[in-house]
């Protein structure tokens, strides 16, 4: 079988390669995309995290106020000043992951019945965070 020896066409030798060259090309902008996107995922799996936390955490603020609504003006807990006292905290959860204390502060005259309460509820997940909230009780 005879082979043709002629020579190639000008714009076919420039071609030679073209094509692997291209294919090497996008293989590296696919790879670069594939790594960009790679990274989104332990970035989402954290904000969840943090969500789910401070939704627990509001969640504690929330029930640690209604138990407090129900309190009389009498009652031990409604007194004036850091409850538990000191530096003390109440541990939340299953394993104490959140840690909540409340402050409660009488009101000057014309409000003197009227106490505000600040419920602290925080926790530790890249740093301290914390929940504040503040309802007013009248008695």
């Amino acid at each position: 079988m005879a082979t043709d020896s002629r020579p190639l066409p000008i714009d076919l030798r420039s071609q030679r390669g073209a094509l692997m060259v291209e294919l090497l090309i996008a293989l590296v902008f696919l790879a670069i995309g594939l790594l960009a996107v790679g990274r989104l995922f332990p970035a989402g799996s954290r904000s969840q995290l943090q969500s789910r936390m401070t939704s627990t955490a509001n969640f504690y603020a929330q029930q640690k106020a209604e138990e407090l609504m129900t309190l009389s003006a009498a009652d031990p807990g409604m007194t004036a000043g850091r409850h538990p006292a000191g530096v003390a905290t109440e541990n939340l959860g299953t394993n104490g992951a959140w840690q909540r204390f409340y402050q409660v502060d009488l009101l000057a005259a014309p409000l003197s019945s009227v106490r505000r309460i600040t419920i602290n509820v925080s926790w530790t997940f890249q740093g301290t965070r914390s929940v504040i909230d503040t309802i007013y009780v009248r008695r």
